[in-house]
């Protein structure tokens, strides 16, 4: 069965941080992006096809109630991708913008080049190179 035209792409991700200021800082200057909108209680960065909107926890509750706001500390839960031509290269700019990687690069058994680091709530990123 196919998947309707409604779900065929991800236009926002909404992560729960918990220091506003300092997670729209690290997006800002790790990724090179600008805000698009912002307020009292969020940022919202255009990264490509996707929207990152960055939501201070203690709005979280109203939009997943009745599930509960995970913290970090608890585990890492999921984990975002970004294809890119040379992992070295990106880890080396990384570097330069003071982001320290979790692992990496590392040359994986099923054909990518991998790196990863997290951004200050937790929430990791990995940047991968097909072989």
């Amino acid at each position: 069965m196919a998947i309707t035209n409604w779900a065929n792409k991800i236009t926002e991700i909404t992560l729960f941080v918990e220091d506003l200021h300092r997670s729209k800082t690290f997006y800002q200057e790790t990724f090179k992006l600008a805000i698009i909108y912002e307020d009292h209680n969020c940022a919202v960065i255009n990264y490509g096809n996707t929207n990152i909107n960055l939501l201070n926890q203690s709005n979280a509750q109203e939009l997943i109630e009745p599930a509960q706001v995970g913290y970090k500390g608890e585990g890492v839960r999921f984990q975002f991708t970004i294809q890119v031509p040379d992992v070295d290269q990106v880890c080396e700019e990384l570097e330069v913008r003071g982001v320290k990687l979790l692992n990496g690069p590392i040359t994986r058994s099923w054909g990518r080049r991998t790196a990863c680091f997290a951004d200050p709530d937790g929430h990791v990123w990995e940047i991968a190179q097909l072989l």
